[in-house]
């Protein structure tokens, strides 16, 4: 999948890609206008919306019913380095929830496409080249 990337102005980074269009943007103390999410956060989000996407599908082909599911996301961070050490999912169910599906769903979110890259990383190369 092509994205391409472009600066609209400020601390603004845009990516654009099929029909859609994903804003980022910087804190003020970063130099932004705080007009949308930094890049991080929506890399954050990305794994808690990845990991919902795959609980809503387990609930989906067992008719059971999401509302009142939610999911908690929660990260250590390293002080010394400010990386990020750990990322809790916790999946909060209504007392109506199956029991014997506690278990399974969690083993459903582990399934995350996202998650599964992060701890089996691609390869990265930058270039740069000139536009004609």
């Amino acid at each position: 999948m092509e994205m391409i990337v472009d600066f609209p102005g400020g601390a603004r980074v845009d990516a654009h890609f099929g029909p859609f269009t994903v804003a980022t943007d910087q804190p003020p103390s970063g130099g932004g206008a705080n007009s949308a999410p930094s890049p991080f956060a929506m890399f954050l989000a990305s794994i808690g919306t990845c990991a919902g996407i795959y609980v809503l599908g387990f609930c989906r082909q067992r008719g059971i019913s999401a509302e009142g599911i939610r999911i908690v996301q929660n990260t250590a961070v390293d002080p010394a380095t400010g990386m990020v050490q750990k990322v809790f999912l916790d999946i909060q169910v209504p007392p109506d929830f199956p029991e014997k599906y506690k278990s399974a769903v969690i083993r459903a979110a582990d399934q995350c496409a996202v998650k599964k890259h992060l701890e089996h990383p691609p390869a990265f190369e930058v270039t740069a080249s000139t536009t004609s």
